[in-house]
């Protein structure tokens, strides 16, 4: 959950009076968004014996009838007694904060919930452990099909499987081929991604040669605080050891995506745009071209398609990224409070299953973490409609055989809230020192996260 400037400012004031606050925070999210991810009271088998089957998800995870692969309208012919409604939230950590507070009420929950990566250690950990359904044993997931790692990240010290896995964040970069072409940058996307193999700073300097030339109003990338993610995302270490605990003040990967993403704000290559704000302003800046580039994960290729809007269709290209990475990738989950558990299991094992995970990535470019799909010739061989005859599927299933997966510890998603929302944006956006805006990171993280 971001923190007001105004909360960061009283850091000091004593751990008793933060606790209260965070503690009133936590439940003010909570109340604001009810209606936005949860079931309620409301679940439950109507006087028919319909059964009414609620997900909880943020971003896009594009199972929906709308401008996804329609998988519900396909579930509910298959099966006419469920009807499945989805709440989203486009702001994956106010999703999870509010989720943690109904969990830990065991009220208010969805019958499946979307669980982000940087969350799954702490939902696997020893708070929240208990209060998952076990889909190893029930629901009848094909767990062999996943991949390895995906696995082990959703099991819990006891070995239940607490989640099962939706996709993998494979990172390219997506850019806007009108406005590189205005700038007197090349557009073919071989020759855009040799502009900075190998270097997130070869990635600033086509920057700063892009700003020189810049179509008024326009900058080179959308948010100082997605390269920040885009950057950490490539280095094997993170915000955790091996041990699983944070060591994120001394990690090599902090610094050097911390100090990339201050270079590029200070250098004037971002929009100074909060991915995912609430008020719509990252996605308008799609639809309106203000910005050239952005770190674009597999996923991130729906929510271009859908903010960027038919009128841009054909502008935006994939290039290869500078360092290959892993940016996201979620898992469904089923709480154990749920009235309908065993039918929701078997819904999310359906809509996580290979058949499906190649579903989703025809229309909304979410990457399968199940082996077979990820390497079959529909993925490989696939081509996304909005983005034209970019080889879509060859790109991102090259980036993903690269992928190694860095420790993670239950702390990572809430550390990562802190460096980007109260750290890289207060410098984008405030104008705060560096370092300054460094050791806000580190006093908050000193109060907020014990290990």
């Amino acid at each position: 959950m971001r923190t007001s400037s105004s909360s960061r400012r009283m850091a000091g004031r004593g751990r008793r009076r933060r606790t209260v606050l965070a503690a009133v925070a936590a439940l003010t999210a909570g109340t604001a968004l009810l209606a936005g991810c949860g079931s309620g009271d409301g679940s439950g088998a109507a006087a028919d014996g319909k059964i009414t089957l609620r997900i909880g998800t943020f971003g896009s995870f594009g199972y929906d009838d709308k401008t996804g692969a329609k998988l519900y309208a396909e579930y509910e012919k298959a099966h006419p007694n469920i009807k499945i409604v989805e709440s989203n939230v486009a702001d994956g950590q106010k999703y999870w904060d509010t989720l943690k507070l109904r969990l830990s009420r065991n009220s208010g929950l969805a019958d499946i919930q979307a669980v982000e990566v940087g969350y799954i250690a702490e939902a696997t950990g020893p708070s929240m452990a208990g209060k998952w359904v076990d889909l190893s044993k029930t629901g009848g997931a094909d767990l062999g099909a996943f991949l390895d790692w995906k696995v082990k990240q959703a099991t819990t010290a006891d070995g239940k499987v607490i989640g099962l896995g939706t996709d993998i964040g494979p990172m390219a970069i997506c850019y806007d081929k009108e406005l590189f072409a205005k700038a007197g940058l090349p557009t073919d996307r071989t020759e855009v991604g040799g502009l900075w193999a190998g270097d997130w700073s070869k990635f600033l300097e086509a920057g700063r040669t892009y700003q020189k030339k810049a179509p008024a109003g326009t900058s080179f990338h959308d948010s100082a605080s997605g390269l920040f993610n885009a950057v950490i995302s490539s280095e094997p270490e993170q915000y955790a050891d091996a041990s699983g605990q944070l060591a994120w003040e001394k990690s090599p990967g902090v610094k050097k995506a911390w100090d990339t993403a201050v270079a590029a704000t200070r250098g004037g290559l971002t929009a100074k745009l909060r991915q995912f704000d609430e008020k719509g302003t990252w996605n308008a800046a799609f639809k309106n071209e203000k910005f050239a580039t952005v770190a674009c994960p597999s996923w991130m290729t729906g929510i271009i398609k859908d903010q960027a809007g038919a009128a841009n269709q054909g502008k935006w290209d994939i290039a290869a990224p500078p360092v290959a990475g892993n940016w996201g990738g979620s898992f469904l989950a089923v709480p154990k409070s749920g009235k309908h558990a065993e039918e929701a299991a078997k819904l999310a094992a359906w809509l996580t299953a290979p058949a499906q995970h190649a579903k989703v990535f025809a229309v909304n470019g979410n990457i399968p973490s199940t082996k077979d799909t990820l390497s079959s010739p529909a993925v490989v061989g696939a081509k996304l409609p909005y983005f034209g005859d970019t080889p879509v599927g060859e790109i991102f299933s090259t980036a993903a055989a690269s992928i190694r997966p860095a420790p993670i510890s239950r702390w990572d998603g809430q550390l990562k809230t802190f460096l980007t929302d109260n750290g890289i944006l207060d410098i984008e956006q405030r104008g705060t020192d560096p370092a300054k805006a460094w050791e806000n990171v580190r006093k908050l993280a000193e109060d907020k996260i014990d290990q």
